[in-house]
């Protein structure tokens, strides 16, 4: 399919209308948790540690079941519905139970926070990516294309939520729910026709499938390639970079909205690298597109570590405008070439997205103390070099099979 006959084909719109909602959800709160945490919360690095480990430890148990369920599902909604209402509750969630408990008993505030946030965004994020993919091979469009809108809908979040989070989180917090609202809109007017075809692929998944993907050598190459990149790159830029980046500004109020400025224009960057990125990974591969993300991860570690100019450190979070389109489209092709595909939820979530989770949760308390001991540049020097070694490894280790695609690449 053309890139513009996409725009008619109501399954695109539809689907690029979840991702477009909920990463704007997305967007509001996450781009700015770290700084609440550590600035308006005061919660110490090692706290910071604690609270991000929890939070993936049980957004894994969420993983697995959504993976199993969706590929079971196939196409219906039934997962879905749960994530819009989870996104409708986070306002009141966020106010009025996860900041008081994490002020006044905050152990508690970090597990009840965890099943909350982890049902509805750290694994609802991956489990709406992996139906959209569903559909975009159902109906015959690019996922990347469809995933623009999400970085869109990133792009807007961030830049709303810099201007609101100077004036009070909470503004923040109350349009994630309104972002809910929309969400639910939109599943309630899509309605997806589940053929005979479809029914007898899910009916036909067993146990045993799902088992068999794990007995084989390249799904362990390909986890440990996620580990070493990704999961080092997540606290790099969610644990450590936000902070890092505020705090050369005077006023750490103008901080926070240049870091939402530049994270919004960043990531309609990389919106229109999700566009892109589909035509140029049929041509590369999978592989070599996985190679070249994490290539700039270790790029943007280094690069914060040598740069001590607030431009220079602007213009290296402008990377992430290329990687992200790079990895996220190259995953599930590099998924669909050398596994099952109708075990791509399965082995998205548990393959990619746990087992980054893994990492962040073995990774997020000692970086944390690292950063403590010895700041900031250290510590940079010392993931972009895991990840260099990584990189060097799976270029002998990852499959370079790729797969023609139905749809116009």
């Amino acid at each position: 399919m053309k890139l513009t006959q996409q725009f008619t084909n109501k399954n695109y719109l539809f689907s690029s209308s979840y991702l477009l909602f909920f990463y704007a959800a997305w967007s509001l709160w996450w781009s700015f948790y770290a700084i609440w945490l550590k600035t308006k919360l005061g919660l110490s690095g090692v706290e910071l540690g604690m609270l991000y480990s929890t939070n993936q430890l049980i957004s894994m148990v969420y993983m697995v079941c959504y993976g199993i369920m969706q590929d079971k599902l196939g196409t219906r909604k039934v997962i879905i519905w749960f994530q819009g209402f989870v996104l409708l509750l986070t306002g009141p969630f966020l106010i009025y139970a996860y900041e008081p408990l994490l002020l006044s008993s905050f152990k508690v505030g970090v597990v009840i926070g965890g099943l909350f946030l982890g049902a509805g965004f750290i694994a609802g994020c991956a489990l709406t990516e992996s139906f959209v993919e569903k559909l975009s091979r159902k109906f015959n469009f690019e996922y990347g294309t469809a995933r623009m809108w999400g970085s869109f809908g990133y792009a807007v979040g961030a830049l709303v939520g810099g201007i609101c989070f100077s004036i009070n989180p909470h503004i923040n917090f109350w349009f994630v729910s309104i972002m809910g609202i929309l969400f639910i809109m939109i599943n309630i007017f899509y309605k997806i026709n589940i053929d005979e075809e479809e029914r007898s692929q899910v009916k036909s998944i067993k146990m045993n499938d799902i088992l068999a993907v794990f007995k084989t050598t390249q799904f362990w190459c390909f986890v440990l390639f996620i580990i070493g990149t990704m999961s080092f790159y997540n606290v790099y830029d969610q644990q450590l970079f936000p902070v890092f980046y505020t705090q050369h500004f005077a006023d750490i109020n103008d901080g926070y909205k240049v870091y939402g400025y530049l994270n919004s224009f960043q990531v309609f960057l990389e919106a229109a690298g999700m566009c892109v990125a589909p035509f140029l990974i049929n041509r590369i591969g999978a592989k070599t597109a996985l190679l070249s993300a994490a290539a700039i991860m270790a790029t943007r570690m280094l690069g914060s570590a040598v740069f001590t100019d607030v431009y220079l450190i602007s213009f290296i979070k402008l990377l992430h405008a290329a990687e992200v389109p790079l990895f996220m489209v190259s995953i599930f092709k590099y998924i669909v070439a050398n596994f099952d595909s109708r075990l791509s939820s399965t082995i998205f979530l548990i393959g990619f997205k746990i087992s980054s989770s893994v990492g962040v949760i073995i990774l997020s308390s000692p970086v944390g103390k690292l950063f403590d001991m010895f700041g900031y540049h250290s510590t940079f020097y010392i993931l972009a070099a895991i990840v260099t070694t990584i990189i060097v490894v799976s270029v002998f280790t990852l499959s370079n099979k790729k797969i023609v695609t139905t749809a116009s690449a």
